[in-house]
């Protein structure tokens, strides 16, 4: 399985890429499964080295991909929100 996302995420940052993935992806349109060539030592696979593969496209969409719409900034909190918000839950 593996998750495509935009370059400025930090594909290192687990929380960072599973926050773009519900964001930017709609299942039908960015979801392709295919079936091939697998590790022989796979026992996943329902054949000996024969398996499936899950791609996701979590990458901001563009008019090119057939999406009409302007894609939306991320939201950021101003400094006294997120201090409000840290005093809150310490």
């Amino acid at each position: 399985m593996f998750i495509v996302v935009d370059a400025e995420v930090n594909v290192h940052n687990t929380s960072e890429v599973l926050f773009h993935l519900p964001g930017n992806t709609d299942p039908q349109r960015d979801s392709i499964f295919t079936k091939g060539p697998s590790d022989v030592l796979d026992h996943a696979t329902s054949e000996i080295a024969i398996g499936s593969k899950l791609g996701i496209d979590a990458t901001k969409k563009i008019p090119g991909e057939g999406f009409k719409r302007a894609w939306p900034p991320l939201i950021k909190m101003d400094e006294s929100v997120k201090a409000k918000v840290e005093k809150l839950f310490k």
